[in-house]
Protein backbone atom coordinates (compact mmCIF):
# COMPACT_ATOMS: atom_id res chain seq x y z
CA UNK A 1 0.00 0.00 0.00
CA UNK A 2 1.74 3.04 -1.04
CA UNK A 3 1.75 6.45 1.15
CA UNK A 4 -1.35 8.22 -0.30
CA UNK A 5 -3.39 4.80 0.07
CA UNK A 6 -2.76 4.97 3.88
CA UNK A 7 -3.22 8.80 3.68
CA UNK A 8 -6.60 8.20 2.12
CA UNK A 9 -9.78 7.09 3.27
CA UNK A 10 -10.54 5.87 -0.09
CA UNK A 11 -12.70 6.34 -3.57
CA UNK A 12 -16.20 7.99 -3.73
CA UNK A 13 -17.87 7.31 -7.10
CA UNK A 14 -20.85 9.08 -8.03
CA UNK A 15 -23.51 7.12 -10.47
CA UNK A 16 -26.11 8.21 -12.50
CA UNK A 17 -28.95 6.32 -11.38
CA UNK A 18 -30.15 3.29 -8.65
CA UNK A 19 -29.89 0.68 -11.79
CA UNK A 20 -26.47 1.71 -12.37
CA UNK A 21 -25.51 1.96 -8.61
CA UNK A 22 -27.07 -1.87 -8.15
CA UNK A 23 -25.25 -2.90 -10.91
CA UNK A 24 -21.91 -1.19 -9.80
CA UNK A 25 -22.34 -3.07 -6.03
CA UNK A 26 -22.88 -5.73 -7.50
CA UNK A 27 -19.54 -5.62 -10.11
CA UNK A 28 -17.45 -4.90 -6.45
CA UNK A 29 -18.75 -7.47 -5.24
CA UNK A 30 -18.02 -10.26 -7.61
CA UNK A 31 -14.71 -8.64 -8.39
CA UNK A 32 -14.07 -9.10 -4.41
CA UNK A 33 -14.32 -6.38 -2.96
CA UNK A 34 -15.58 -6.28 1.14
CA UNK A 35 -15.14 -2.89 2.41
CA UNK A 36 -17.41 -0.81 0.20
CA UNK A 37 -20.92 1.01 0.43
CA UNK A 38 -23.53 2.31 -1.27
CA UNK A 39 -25.26 5.80 -0.68
CA UNK A 40 -28.63 7.18 -2.04
CA UNK A 41 -31.46 8.88 -0.82
CA UNK A 42 -34.31 5.94 -0.78
CA UNK A 43 -34.04 2.30 -0.37
CA UNK A 44 -33.05 0.22 -3.36
CA UNK A 45 -34.46 -3.08 -3.73
CA UNK A 46 -32.18 -5.87 -3.83
CA UNK A 47 -29.38 -3.62 -2.58
CA UNK A 48 -28.37 -5.94 0.30
CA UNK A 49 -27.75 -8.91 -1.92
CA UNK A 50 -25.86 -7.45 -4.78
CA UNK A 51 -23.58 -6.09 -2.02
CA UNK A 52 -23.14 -9.79 -0.72
CA UNK A 53 -24.45 -8.61 3.18
CA UNK A 54 -25.26 -11.06 5.48
CA UNK A 55 -28.82 -11.28 7.32
CA UNK A 56 -28.48 -8.65 10.08
CA UNK A 57 -28.26 -9.84 13.89
CA UNK A 58 -30.32 -6.87 15.32
CA UNK A 59 -33.22 -9.72 15.22
CA UNK A 60 -31.40 -12.31 17.75
CA UNK A 61 -30.44 -8.99 20.01
CA UNK A 62 -34.26 -8.19 20.33
CA UNK A 63 -35.59 -11.43 21.10
CA UNK A 64 -32.60 -12.07 23.41
CA UNK A 65 -34.08 -8.78 25.03
CA UNK A 66 -37.38 -9.86 24.89
CA UNK A 67 -36.76 -13.01 26.76
CA UNK A 68 -34.21 -11.32 29.40
CA UNK A 69 -37.35 -9.01 29.97
CA UNK A 70 -39.72 -11.84 30.43
CA UNK A 71 -37.89 -13.78 32.72
CA UNK A 72 -36.70 -11.29 34.93
CA UNK A 73 -40.19 -10.10 35.50
CA UNK A 74 -41.55 -13.86 35.89
CA UNK A 75 -38.65 -14.38 38.82
CA UNK A 76 -39.14 -10.89 40.01
CA UNK A 77 -42.36 -11.32 40.77
CA UNK A 78 -42.49 -15.33 41.69
CA UNK A 79 -39.69 -14.00 43.91
CA UNK A 80 -41.43 -11.31 45.82
CA UNK A 81 -45.07 -12.99 46.12
CA UNK A 82 -43.36 -16.70 46.89
CA UNK A 83 -40.56 -16.49 48.57
CA UNK A 84 -39.87 -12.80 49.86
CA UNK A 85 -42.91 -11.49 51.16
CA UNK A 86 -45.75 -14.62 50.98
CA UNK A 87 -49.29 -13.82 51.84
CA UNK A 88 -52.18 -15.87 51.26
CA UNK A 89 -55.01 -13.75 49.48
CA UNK A 90 -58.62 -15.43 49.38
CA UNK A 91 -56.77 -19.08 49.14
CA UNK A 92 -54.83 -18.59 46.47
CA UNK A 93 -51.67 -20.19 45.99
CA UNK A 94 -48.42 -17.52 46.44
CA UNK A 95 -47.35 -18.20 42.95
CA UNK A 96 -50.20 -16.75 40.51
CA UNK A 97 -48.86 -16.17 37.31
CA UNK A 98 -52.16 -15.12 36.21
CA UNK A 99 -51.72 -11.72 37.73
CA UNK A 100 -48.16 -11.54 36.42
CA UNK A 101 -48.93 -11.90 32.58
CA UNK A 102 -49.45 -8.02 32.85
CA UNK A 103 -45.55 -6.85 34.17
CA UNK A 104 -44.19 -9.79 32.38
CA UNK A 105 -45.83 -8.56 28.78
CA UNK A 106 -44.65 -4.81 29.42
CA UNK A 107 -40.83 -5.82 30.54
CA UNK A 108 -41.35 -8.35 27.84
CA UNK A 109 -41.72 -5.25 25.42
CA UNK A 110 -39.43 -2.47 27.31
CA UNK A 111 -36.64 -4.87 27.23
CA UNK A 112 -37.27 -5.98 23.40
CA UNK A 113 -36.99 -1.77 23.00
CA UNK A 114 -34.09 -1.55 24.64
CA UNK A 115 -32.20 -4.03 22.45
CA UNK A 116 -33.17 -2.98 19.17
CA UNK A 117 -32.12 0.49 19.97
CA UNK A 118 -28.83 0.05 21.61
CA UNK A 119 -28.15 -3.14 19.16
CA UNK A 120 -28.95 -0.83 16.34
CA UNK A 121 -26.29 1.51 17.91
CA UNK A 122 -23.71 -1.06 18.41
CA UNK A 123 -24.25 -2.55 14.75
CA UNK A 124 -23.75 0.64 13.69
CA UNK A 125 -21.17 1.36 15.55
CA UNK A 126 -22.97 4.49 16.35
CA UNK A 127 -22.85 7.44 17.55
CA UNK A 128 -19.89 8.36 15.23
CA UNK A 129 -18.32 11.78 15.67
CA UNK A 130 -16.75 12.35 12.15
CA UNK A 131 -17.42 10.67 9.00
CA UNK A 132 -14.73 11.49 6.18
CA UNK A 133 -17.06 11.19 3.10
CA UNK A 134 -18.41 14.07 4.79
CA UNK A 135 -15.48 16.40 3.04
CA UNK A 136 -16.63 15.43 -0.20
CA UNK A 137 -18.82 18.54 -1.63
CA UNK A 138 -20.51 16.13 -3.75
CA UNK A 139 -21.38 13.85 -0.98
CA UNK A 140 -24.33 16.10 -0.16
CA UNK A 141 -26.28 15.18 -2.98
CA UNK A 142 -26.50 11.37 -1.23
CA UNK A 143 -29.94 12.91 0.86
CA UNK A 144 -31.27 14.33 -2.61
CA UNK A 145 -31.01 12.74 -5.70
CA UNK A 146 -27.17 11.53 -5.83
CA UNK A 147 -26.03 7.63 -6.01
CA UNK A 148 -22.54 6.85 -4.73
CA UNK A 149 -20.40 4.16 -4.02
CA UNK A 150 -17.42 4.23 -1.25
CA UNK A 151 -14.72 2.00 -1.24
CA UNK A 152 -12.27 1.85 1.69
CA UNK A 153 -7.86 1.64 1.29
CA UNK A 154 -8.24 -0.85 3.81
CA UNK A 155 -9.99 -3.23 1.81
CA UNK A 156 -7.56 -6.30 0.69
CA UNK A 157 -8.81 -5.25 -3.18
CA UNK A 158 -8.08 -1.94 -3.13
CA UNK A 159 -5.61 -0.29 -5.20
CA UNK A 160 -6.24 3.35 -6.17
CA UNK A 161 -5.53 3.08 -9.60
CA UNK A 162 -7.21 0.03 -10.42
CA UNK A 163 -10.04 0.70 -8.53
CA UNK A 164 -10.68 3.82 -10.36
CA UNK A 165 -9.74 1.75 -13.80
CA UNK A 166 -12.75 -0.67 -12.20
CA UNK A 167 -15.38 2.20 -11.06
CA UNK A 168 -15.22 3.96 -14.96
CA UNK A 169 -15.92 0.71 -16.56
CA UNK A 170 -18.74 0.24 -14.26
CA UNK A 171 -19.99 3.89 -15.57
CA UNK A 172 -19.10 6.53 -12.95
CA UNK A 173 -19.75 9.49 -13.52
CA UNK A 174 -17.27 11.56 -11.42
CA UNK A 175 -14.88 9.81 -8.85
CA UNK A 176 -12.57 11.55 -6.13
CA UNK A 177 -10.27 10.49 -3.32
CA UNK A 178 -11.24 11.12 -0.18
CA UNK A 179 -9.01 12.18 2.50
CA UNK A 180 -8.50 11.32 5.85
CA UNK A 181 -9.05 13.69 8.47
Amino acid sequence: MSAREQSSYGLLAQFDGAASLLQAAKALHEAGYKRFDCHSAFPIHGMDRAMGLQQSKLGWIVLLGGFSGAAGGMLLQWWTSAIDYPLVISGKPLFSFQAFVPITFELTILFAAFGAVFGMLALNRLPRLHQELFNSGRFKQASDDGFFISVQAGDPQFDEAGTKSLLRQLGAQHIEVIERG
